[in-house]
């Protein structure tokens, strides 16, 4: 694992974030796009956390905090990294970060029906919550 590099994306890095989503990750968002992306890192620049083995993008994960939840979401890692510690350091990384920032409690945003990610969550010792609901409304 010492040749994973866990660093912050940059701007410059949005492009290559939006087709690695594509190929790794389950399911899209709303922001998925050039604009969301840029807002996110502009707004929060330690958020989007990028994984690469020499120089190339295996994993991401967004670990937004605003000063009150700690929310995890669009863990992804590529399939042909998967099963290699990936994922587990950018969760080490996502809660190293929000301890830093005062955090609590890590809420992670883990689609239904993606079984493999229900198993990659559980076993970093994270469990469903089934009295709460996601309410949405699109803007």
């Amino acid at each position: 694992m010492s040749d994973l590099h866990i660093r912050c994306a940059a701007l410059s890095d949005i492009d290559a974030v939006l087709g690695f989503w594509r190929e790794a990750a389950e399911g899209t968002s709303i922001s998925d796009d050039h604009d969301g992306v840029a807002r996110l890192i502009s707004r929060d620049p330690e958020a989007l956390l990028l994984a690469e083995r020499e120089g190339v993008l295996v994993g991401s994960v967004i670990a937004g905090f605003d000063g009150w939840r700690c929310s995890a979401y669009r863990l992804a890692v590529h399939p042909d990294r998967r099963r290699q510690g990936v994922a587990t350091a950018l969760m080490e990384a996502v809660e190293q970060r929000f301890l830093s920032l005062g955090g609590r409690r890590v809420d992670a945003m883990v689609l239904e029906a993606n079984e493999r990610a229900h198993h990659t969550w559980a076993s970093a010792g994270y469990h469903r919550e089934d009295h709460w609901r996601r309410w949405v409304k699109a803007l």
